[in-house]
């Protein structure tokens, strides 16, 4: 394995370690803050890691850029994934959110056929069509344990979708705080609306202790993510977000005593599956381009 894919590598273990820290805080004070809360403090306390990466030379001039509208494009599609991806983990098992967190790839290549007309084989068809029958064997609709939350998920792959193909054009250029820092102002501002509309509360000390970490894990997180895919092939370092699957049904069962359903357990592994598919495909096609 070339260097800079297993540097890349590491980044992403970092990152699924991250982001499975934030899933479990958020599903902790869920119960007691309203989303809104949540996302507000995630965001406010992730500036912290951004301004330790902004070299001292830049620190005024920083957020000058020449790309306005695809970081706003980013921003914006990451809060709707953000704020998506807290409602589903504060109605829903976090086995459930995360293992259909996984079949973005499967709507990255629907808005590559549908958007950009691009042409795909037979196997990709297959897995695209096997990935969305895994979302229903987890989401299971027209049955009486459906839960409409079950949305959510699949708007944050919707969301992060988008923020995947932003970030791959984004870092071409621009660096990894400047990629984060405007989606996390976004965050802020669009979050802090919510106090119109929802009651906060003033959190104790243990619950601003979650708040604060919240912050500062997902965005660390979404560093380490965006710099493993500037760093590493995306078909090789993406199969190891397939972790934070692993890690949703462990803590969900040691934290919050969910046992995951038969349903939610083959719905995964059939995500896993397409994903890894589709992910292989685009190897070879990249290597025949």
């Amino acid at each position: 394995m070339p260097s800079s894919n297993r540097t890349g590598s590491y980044y992403m273990l970092l990152s699924v370690i991250c982001f499975s820290m934030m899933d479990i805080l958020v599903k902790l004070t869920t119960k007691d803050y309203p989303i809104g809360e949540i996302a507000f403090f995630r965001g406010l306390f992730g500036l912290i890691p951004i301004f330790f990466l902004i070299p001292k030379n830049k620190i005024f001039t920083f957020f000058k850029t020449d790309k306005p509208t695809l970081h706003f494009v980013r921003a914006f599609a990451g809060t709707f994934a953000m704020i998506s991806t807290f409602i589903g983990v504060k109605y829903m098992q976090l086995a459930d959110v995360v293992s259909i967190a996984q079949a973005t790839p499967v709507f990255v290549t629907i808005f590559s056929i549908i958007f950009l007309k691009e042409v795909v084989g037979y196997r990709r068809w297959l897995s695209v069509i096997a990935g969305l029958i895994g979302v229903l064997f987890i989401t299971k609709p027209g049955t009486s344990v459906f839960n409409v939350y079950s949305i959510f998920p699949i708007f944050f792959c919707i969301g992060f979708s988008i923020v995947a193909v932003s970030i791959k054009r984004l870092s071409k250029t621009e660096p990894d705080y400047l990629i984060a820092f405007y989606f996390t102002a976004l965050l802020i501002i669009v979050s802090s609306t919510a106090f119109f509309f929802e009651e906060w509360k003033m959190p104790n000390i243990l619950d601003f202790f979650y708040l604060f970490m919240i912050g500062i894990c997902g965005s660390i997180a979404n560093l380490f993510m965006t710099t493993a895919y500037r760093k590493a092939d995306a078909s090789l370092i993406t199969p190891l977000k397939y972790l934070s699957v692993l890690s949703a049904i462990v803590f969900g069962y040691l934290i919050f005593y969910e046992i995951p359903s038969v349903t939610t357990i083959i719905g995964a592994i059939i995500i896993i599956i397409s994903t890894f598919v589709i992910f292989k495909r685009e190897q070879v096609k990249n290597k025949n381009s």
